[in-house]
């Protein structure tokens, strides 16, 4: 009996342990400190012996590496996230994002086309076949992709914001103008501002650009996107220190730095 109650109460420690671990990890994320949740994510995916949970961990170890600038790192922890968990929607839908970002575009689309399998309705996963799509000059298949999302979430911010987004980058940037002045109207959130904020700047209304990135990050300091908008602007408008500090600022906040190469590459000639 001593030895069953015994047995339990290590049962019992060894769970809270790995729960104030799991605690520890995900803190670390939240406040973006990912050396931190790449320590800790990395020492529950070695010991985790439930593979759904170990797949977690791999997931969030490759997240937390990739945001570091880890990409190499980043592809083995999801490679072993979906080994351990082959029906794990999340990890198909970072291993498509991360093939599409590093240019190996079929590949980001066979991955997204098997998430999306297990996940039908899974709106992250359109959104990002649809910025692939568009990368290869789909922008019919990315279209169809952002008005499915609206079949099921008609109020998908991001498919509306992507559908002007379109627009944009086809050159209709009246067209897509006149859509975010819609979106705004209707609820005024940060996302919208910054997305108007870079139509305005690719009209070369600068004054107009800095106003509406500015109140996206009134609204939400957060939001790495309008920080990098803002650099944007104020390396056109020859403030590269006020820009790098700004680029800075994004990655602080988790906007992968590889991704910001070409713009850093500005700061280096400043100093």
């Amino acid at each position: 009996m001593k030895h069953s109650l015994l047995s339990l109460a290590l049962a019992f420690s060894s769970l809270n342990f790995y729960a104030q671990d799991k605690k520890i990890a995900e803190d670390c994320f939240q406040k973006a400190d990912y050396k931190c949740a790449e320590e800790q994510y990395s020492k529950l995916a070695q010991t985790e012996k439930i593979q759904k949970l170990q797949s977690e961990y791999y997931n969030n170890l490759g997240t937390a590496q990739r945001r570091l600038g880890k990409t190499t790192s980043a592809f083995k922890s999801y490679e072993s996230a979906l080994k351990a968990n082959p029906m794990s929607a999340a990890v198909y839908a970072n291993l498509g994002s991360i093939h599409g970002q590093k240019g190996n575009k079929q590949a980001a689309i066979t991955y997204l086309n098997q998430g999306l399998q297990l996940e039908p309705e899974n709106a992250d996963m359109y959104l990002t076949r649809a910025k692939v799509y568009e990368n290869l000059g789909k922008k019919d298949l990315a279209a169809k992709d952002l008005n499915q999302i609206l079949t099921f979430a008609p109020d998908n911010i991001y498919a509306r914001t992507g559908l002007a987004n379109l627009k944009k980058n086809s050159g209709d940037l009246e067209g897509a103008l006149k859509d975010y002045n819609q979106l705004i109207s209707e609820k005024p959130e940060s996302l919208l501002y910054s997305g108007r904020g870079d139509v305005y700047f690719k009209l070369k209304k600068n004054k107009e650009a800095l106003a509406d990135v500015n109140k996206a990050i009134a609204i939400d300091p957060k939001f790495a996107q309008a920080h990098v908008n803002k650099a944007l602007i104020l390396f056109e408008t020859a403030k590269p220190k006020e820009a790098c500090a700004s680029l800075d600022k994004a990655v602080s906040l988790g906007y992968e730095k590889p991704l910001l190469l070409e713009q850093y590459a500005k700061c280096e000639i400043k100093k």
